[in-house]
This record gives structure tokens, sequence and C-alpha cells, in this order.
């Protein structure tokens, strides 16, 4: 019984990062290219580049950008899932083997 609940706590809290973390590294680069676009000479830069970051959210979310970063982040939960129900299928093979 142990060993379930450590593998549902382990695989979600896998889920919440993988989930988080996009969402974290998107916010964080619009933050920063915001912050840098105060320094002069840099607006335009700054601008075409948060704009292509949009767009390209609005393609994964039909339109909508933050739709976008939840399907993103989705699916980067989703990934970590199945790589932590791996991670553990092959320890406890290994333990088996050993």
């Amino acid at each position: 019984m142990t060993i379930f609940t450590n593998f549902l706590r382990s695989l979600l809290l896998t889920i919440i990062f993988s989930f988080v973390a996009p969402m974290f590294l998107v916010g964080g680069g619009l933050l920063l290219l915001s912050l840098i676009g105060n320094i002069p000479g840099l607006q335009e830069l700054t601008e075409a580049i948060a704009t292509q970051i949009i767009l390209f959210l609005v393609t994964f979310g039909s339109g909508t950008p933050l739709r976008g970063l939840f399907v993103i982040s989705l699916t980067c939960g989703f990934v970590g899932g199945l790589f932590d129900m791996y991670a553990y299928y092959r320890c406890q093979i290994l333990r088996i083997d050993s």
C-alpha cells in the first residue's frame, strides 16, 4: 500500500510541475522581454520577439494565446506523467532483476 501511495504522490507532483513549468517559462520570457524593452534602442526588437511568441501560442490555441499556453502545458504535463510512470516501472523491473 505504501508503494502505491508513493507512486501516486510522485505522479501527481510530476504532472503538476510539468504543467506549471511551461507557464513559468513563457511568462518569464515575456516578462523579461517587457523589462528589456525599457532599454532605449531595444523596443522594436523586444516587441518583435514578443509578437512572435504570441503568434506561436495563437497557433496552438485556435486564435487565443492563453488557450495555446494551456494546450502546451497540458501536453507537457501528460508527457511528464508518462515519463514518471515509465521511470517507476523501470525502477521496479531493475529492483526485481537484482
